[in-house]
């Protein structure tokens, strides 16, 4: 039976894609009517046109179908609702399609976001945390993920939820090539002193743990962060991206963290009249701990980081180059 995935042809939907037909997986996704379909297509993957947030448009999508990898999910949308309409009411679309189709399994990629931030530096996040969602986006994500354990809790289909962090790595979309431009200018902003902790994903690191994820029984019903095999400090990130990109000349621009605390309460406010301006978003949480364990996954899962932050971030590079994507 055929696996499905939404999210292609965005970066995880895509490259989950590749890795399971490099397996000889059978695929279909679901890609959205206006997308361009057409790598997916050379990939030799049944192709699904639908929206998420259009329940009629889903009927069948999951026919036939052993495992459902839920990639897709809208992070820096124009409007507020739009996170609640794909994100929440989408996952719920899906997720009932699913069960009525007889899925056996939901693999719901999730975020950092539903668990907020770190209450301190020293206390890494961890899965039976409480859940503080961060803005309405963790918001939007934390519901669907309840939506998907109290789908498990009544029996309806044996859904694990995976929350990857930051993500990096090849086929990265415009903005994280956006990231590594202003590092090559030499002087990106840093905010506060850089020694904020953040973990990272990457790519490849995510998908071995969805496949651990539908593999492992243990996952049924269960929630696991995701990320590299440790936290990096933000000065970390930047100054390992300047060092692969040859940087001669690398003088981070401090300023005070208060700028994004600043920040922080204008997003707060532009988000509370149903706007969202990315820049500010992404400003007011840069001074920020989010970091967490992935000793659940580990321990449960087998899951195992093979890569970290050099290794990944100089793949993403190699891959940008190598596409003819100017750095």
């Amino acid at each position: 039976m055929k696996v499905l995935v939404t999210g292609a042809p965005g970066w995880l939907g895509t490259r989950l894609t590749e890795v399971l037909r490099e397996k000889n997986r059978g695929v279909r996704c679901i890609v959205l009517p206006q997308a361009d379909d057409s790598y997916m297509k050379s990939l030799g993957v049944e192709i699904f046109k639908a929206d998420l947030s259009d329940v009629r448009s889903l009927r069948g999508c999951s026919d036939d179908i052993k495992t459902v990898f839920h990639c897709a999910g809208i992070v820096h949308p124009k409007t507020i609702k739009d996170f609640y309409s794909v994100n929440y009411k989408g996952t719920k679309n899906l997720l009932e399609e699913a069960i009525g189709a007889g899925v056996e399994r939901f693999i719901h990629v999730s975020s950092n976001s539903p668990a907020g931030i770190n209450i301190s530096r020293e206390k890494l996040m961890k899965e039976e945390d409480p859940p503080r969602p961060y803005k309405h986006y963790g918001l939007s994500k934390f519901k669907a993920e309840k939506a998907v354990n109290q789908a498990f809790k009544e029996g309806r289909i044996k859904g694990t939820i995976i929350r990857p962090c930051w993500f990096y790595g090849i086929r990265q979309p415009d903005r994280q090539t956006t990231f590594f431009r202003m590092i090559k200018k030499g002087n990106p902003i840093v905010f506060g002193n850089g020694s904020n902790l953040r973990s990272m994903s990457y790519i490849d690191n995510v998908i071995s743990a969805l496949l651990l994820a539908e593999e492992k029984d243990v996952a049924i019903g269960k929630t696991y962060w995701v990320a590299d095999a440790r936290p990096y400090s933000t000065i970390e990130i930047y100054e390992t991206i300047a060092r692969l990109l040859d940087v001669k000349n690398f003088r981070p621009r401090f300023v005070p963290g208060i700028v994004s605390t600043m920040c922080e309460i204008a997003d707060t406010l532009i988000q509370g009249i149903g706007l969202y301006v990315k820049e500010i978003h992404v400003a007011g949480e840069m001074d920020k701990d989010i970091a967490c364990s992935v000793e659940k996954a580990q321990r449960e899962l087998g899951y195992h980081p093979e890569i970290g932050l050099e290794e990944g971030m100089r793949r993403s590079i190699e891959w940008c180059r190598d596409n003819g994507i100017e750095i």
